[in-house]
């Protein structure tokens, strides 16, 4: 028997490692949507009576059988010091489908955010909650270097991580390019770009935009910034130019939803 090639190996161990995965959401608003999201795997729910009071429209709908316990004895593998309100939900990470499906005739605008090794989960869960309000198709991030579906990314998603497709993929680049053939300008931010975002979207027109943001302070990566069609920022008056990521996020989805 021959033996198997390394990366064939890897990628069996990561498909397995991804099969056992499990991750804890928790937060009241969290709770409730991924209880009513017929596509999300749900494994145990433990809440505190009033919690469950609280969710009462989504359990019965969900078909949880709820774990109701002591709200002195929360035991469940979360931070001690997140504000769980008494509800958490053990659930499978979604599995959206591959970026061609999503991106090339999925559901919204023709838009999509494309982070470069934004880590920050509460970030993400902005950004997240910024896409699905102005109606992008996906956020693209790469496996590594990126924030994982956990409890606080999408508590600060405020549900929208049940709604709103989170594509994480083995490389970003490799993905950008994808995009590409997909008729997509990439539009990568910029601090000290030439041209503004609102310059660069009226040369686009009616062209399906991705837009590229990197993590605060390093930035987008020399590969993601070649890769990009254009390099672009966002003015400003002040004399202190630099936004958090996932307020530039929401500001060029703004903009680019709303080109004329």
């Amino acid at each position: 028997m021959s033996k198997k090639p390394v990366w064939v190996i890897e990628k069996e161990r990561a498909k397995r490692a991804s099969a056992a995965e499990t991750v804890w959401l928790f937060g009241i608003h969290a709770v409730r949507d991924a209880l009513l999201n017929p596509a999300r795997e749900k494994l145990r729910l433990v809440v505190t009576k009033n919690a469950a009071d609280r969710l009462a429209d989504a359990i019965p709908e969900s078909g949880m059988e709820p774990e109701i316990v002591d709200p002195r004895k929360f035991d469940v593998p979360i931070d001690p010091e997140s504000v769980h309100q008494g509800a958490a939900l053990e659930v499978k990470p979604l599995s959206w489908g591959s970026l061609d499906e999503i991106c090339a005739s999925g559901e919204g605008a023709p838009l999509v955010v494309c982070l470069d090794r934004v880590t920050d989960p509460h970030n993400v869960g902005a950004v997240l909650r910024s896409a699905e309000v102005f109606g992008a198709r996906a956020v693209i991030a790469p496996h590594r270097h990126s924030a994982p579906e956990t409890g606080a990314l999408a508590k600060t998603a405020s549900g929208a991580l049940e709604r709103q497709p989170y594509l994480r993929v083995q490389n970003l680049s490799d993905a950008m390019e994808d995009l590409r053939g997909m008729g997509f300008v990439l539009l990568g931010l910029e601090g000290e770009a030439d041209v503004t975002l609102g310059e660069a979207l009226a040369e686009v027109g009616d062209r399906p935009v991705a837009l590229v943001l990197g993590a605060e302070g390093p930035g987008l990566r020399e590969k993601t910034r070649d890769t990009c069609d254009r390099l672009v920022r966002i003015p400003f008056t002040g004399a202190f130019g630099s936004l958090n990521v996932s307020n530039a996020a929401a500001i060029s989805l703004y903009a680019a939803i709303t080109r004329q």
